[in-house]
């Protein structure tokens, strides 16, 4: 258990900022640049709106001092006026930097995922779905305060706290001075203690962020959890990734009543300090107001002072979620369009292999020197032990992955020379895990057809003989299936991927054990739809049931990625001492017994 805390334990709680990528975030607040300049001009005016509230009230205090009742109630007026203008422009700063952030945060999550869904099949090798999960949801989210209010409130409090000076200083300074004396101590808190209560509440959120990675793979395995009986495990790892959590966040909140009873303390002294020494300059001709004006002013001063502490600190922890945000924008797809790449066009089917060699990595090479001529129509099955290199010839096909020697062509064209959409849209892959979407059964069947008519996509299930199955649904094609599709047998998912796959109308077909784990019964019905699904069309089939493959056009056995015997299956089980024909023998045997 404990290793797979540290597994989970991979989130870095801060990083140096970098401001290369700051810059390049901010770019996506640049279309909206109209709505966070006009609301730096309201926090402007909301800025002497609550600096001019305790600066009448201090003229009113001398007046009153000095007896002078008369226009007092319009100072009393004046002070309501701008209490309201205030709190109106204030909600239209946060409306319109609500406005901005929440677009530019839209549109880099939009971004984030369409860039995944443009990687390679190796990017999704080394990265596990809950981390992608993580950062286009959590990652994206830990820039919110930043971008609704870090940078523009950031500018409005170093205006305030220089407007604030000034106007102290022109008031008295000596007094400004007396108070300023505990700035010392007080920046010493904001930038020392504010520091140690960001890193608790950025280690709070790693914690969730892990949290929710975990939560994320163990309920997609939930099957495979209760299978083996992992309950017990799985709710200890969860029970030490929520401590952690829980742990994190009571040291942050100790960190942070710590802090603010020491930050009333040191400002109280400092008040105490300017009253102390204010009444005895009331002697020399010091006005009341002025007094007044200079301490409440000086209490206001604290507020921004701490706010632009805390914006370095949140650059901080937000350069942890940038560098991961634009670490997966950064990842360079290793199969794309190449340059002056055109488009596929109307294809027969016929598939060549020409000297191909392909290794996923340098140590390790899975084909070696392929070289096939496959007909427009023909069904080629491929056979072999796992790990022979079956599914890897398949990949090329769609490429998925490039050859590493060699090229692959379709009707003579090298696929690296046409676009990937022209390619894989004239191709169907199904695997053994029919994906089934959240979704209507319609739905899931126009999947790849989204302008398919609902007359189209009827015809394409009674063609495979999904409708049987489908008509008797409580809703028919509009039952609600859920993810995976759960609630539909493995045949019946499996039916649904053809006529997916039928509605398509693909040239070229790829069945990577898309005819396993079903029941006889099942068998014979799956049969008749590959039958319907095959015909006229250049298919690749992987599949260990010889009822599958025995009528193939062409069989090829992939040993040790090459291909080791090829021929029909009446020439292969003549074969003495075959590979094809041990097989055929081995599953008899299996049948028999």
């Amino acid at each position: 258990m404990a290793r797979v805390l540290r597994q989970l334990d991979d989130e870095v709680i801060e990083r140096p900022f970098n401001k290369n990528q700051f810059i390049r975030l901010l770019g996506y607040l640049k279309p909206y640049k109209n709505s966070v300049l006009l609301a730096l001009v309201v926090m402007v005016a909301v800025t002497f709106a609550g600096l001019g509230a305790p600066y009448l009230m201090s003229r009113a205090v001398t007046l009153i001092t000095e007896g002078q009742f008369d226009g007092i109630w319009l100072i009393f007026l004046g002070m309501a006026v701008l209490a309201a203008v205030g709190a109106l422009l204030t909600r239209a700063r946060v409306k319109l930097m609500d406005y901005a952030g929440r677009k530019a945060l839209a549109q880099l999550r939009e971004d984030l995922f369409k860039h995944v869904q443009s990687l390679s099949f190796s990017f999704f090798d080394t990265h596990s779905a809950g981390k992608i999960l993580v950062r286009v949801m959590n990652d994206v989210d830990a820039l919110n305060d930043l971008f609704t209010n870090g940078i523009i409130d950031v500018l409005i409090n170093a205006f305030t706290v220089i407007v604030l000076l000034v106007i102290m200083l022109v008031v008295n300074w000596k007094l400004t001075l007396i108070g300023l004396c505990i700035l010392p101590i007080l920046l010493l808190l904001m930038f020392g203690f504010k520091r140690r209560m960001s890193k608790n509440w950025q280690y709070v959120r790693s914690k969730r962020s892990n949290m929710n990675g975990y939560l994320h793979e163990a309920l997609s395995g939930m099957r495979v959890t209760q299978a083996f009986v992992r309950e017990d495990v799985n709710a200890q790892i969860f029970e030490g990734a929520n401590n952690d959590i829980r742990w994190g966040w009571m040291r942050a909140i100790r960190y942070n009543a710590a802090f603010w009873s020491l930050l009333d303390v040191t400002g109280t002294i400092g008040t105490v300090l300017v009253y102390y020494f204010g009444v005895r300059s009331m002697s020399q001709g010091l006005q009341l107001g002025d007094l007044l004006l200079v301490i409440w002013y000086l209490n206001r001063l604290w507020m921004p002072l701490n706010t632009l502490s805390n914006f370095y600190n949140s650059l901080l922890t937000a350069s942890a979620s940038m560098e991961r945000i634009f670490e997966i924008m950064d990842e360079v797809p290793k199969i794309k369009d190449t340059e002056g790449a055109g488009t596929l066009p109307a294809i027969s089917g016929r598939v060549t292999f020409d000297d191909v060699t392909f290794a996923y990595n340098r140590d390790k090479v899975v084909l070696n020197h392929v070289s096939m001529d496959i007909k427009p129509g023909q069904t080629v099955a491929l056979v072999g032990e796992t790990g022979a290199g079956k599914t890897t010839i398949v990949n090329l096909i769609s490429r998925f992955y490039d050859v590493t020697e060699g090229a692959v062509l379709i009707d003579g064209h090298d696929i690296r020379s046409v676009t990937l959409n022209s390619l894989r849209g004239q191709m169907s892959v199904m695997q053994q895990d029919s994906f089934t979407f959240s979704g209507t059964i319609m739905e899931n069947i126009r999947y790849g057809k989204l302008d398919a008519s609902d007359d189209q996509v009827m015809e394409a299930a009674k063609a495979v003989g999904a409708d049987d199955f489908i008509s008797q649904m409580p809703k028919g094609y509009q039952t609600e299936v859920s993810e995976r599709g759960s609630s539909l047998s493995t045949g019946q998912k499996q039916l649904v991927s053809f006529a997916r796959a039928m509605l398509n109308d693909p040239k070229i077909l790829i069945l990577d054990e898309a005819t396993s784990s079903i029941d006889t019964k099942t068998e014979m019905q799956i049969q008749k739809a590959l039958q319907v699904l095959l015909r006229g069309r250049t298919s690749f089939v992987i599949a260990h049931r010889l009822s599958t493959i025995r009528n193939a056009d062409v069989i090829m056995v992939i040993e040790d990625g090459r291909i080791a015997e090829q021929g029909t299956h009446q020439e292969l089980v003549r074969l003495p001492g075959g590979h094809y024909r041990a097989l055929v023998e081995a599953q008899a045997r299996f049948m028999q017994s």
